[in-house]
């Protein structure tokens, strides 16, 4: 497994994954040609010194898995670095296999090498074994986590 920075060429893989869910068909647009929104995000993304859109490869040179770590510098715990991890997929024949484990083991070291004080992440509670995972890895639900939606 080959874990590395994502290049334009993975967008359409990366946002197949976010979209291979009940959740995720109902708030993604995948399709052929992806619509250029993704692109612009991707290089907004890219260009971001405080953002890290990860994939993991196969031996077939194949996108089997993503995340996004996002570094958020504050003033609260003495001008602090907080880590936060979105979009977190493993393609569905890969699941189950120890990958998703050692992803998270990559976020956590590039979370400690920038310096981050904590390592966060929000999990739809339609997503109940996402929270089991999350739980069996170390993290530890200690806040209530709230949204507010715009329509677009």
């Amino acid at each position: 497994m080959i874990f590395r920075e994502a290049n334009r060429d993975d967008v359409s893989a990366i946002v197949a994954m976010i979209a291979d869910d009940d959740l995720g068909k109902k708030r993604e647009n995948f399709q052929s040609p992806l619509p250029s929104v993704y692109y612009t995000a991707f290089e907004n993304i890219s260009r971001d010194k405080n953002q890290m859109l990860t994939v993991i490869e196969n031996d077939k040179e194949e996108i089997i898995g993503t995340l996004q770590l996002s570094f958020i510098q504050y003033l609260t715990y003495c001008g602090g670095i907080r880590a936060q991890i979105e979009a977190v997929r493993i393609r569905k024949d890969y699941r189950g296999t120890g990958l998703g484990t050692e992803l998270f083991k990559w976020a956590i070291n590039k979370a400690k090498e920038r310096n981050a004080h904590v390592l966060q992440l929000t999990t739809d509670k339609k997503r109940p074994e996402a929270l089991e995972f999350y739980k069996k890895i170390g993290f530890v639900a200690s806040h209530e986590g709230m949204k507010l939606h715009f329509n677009s």
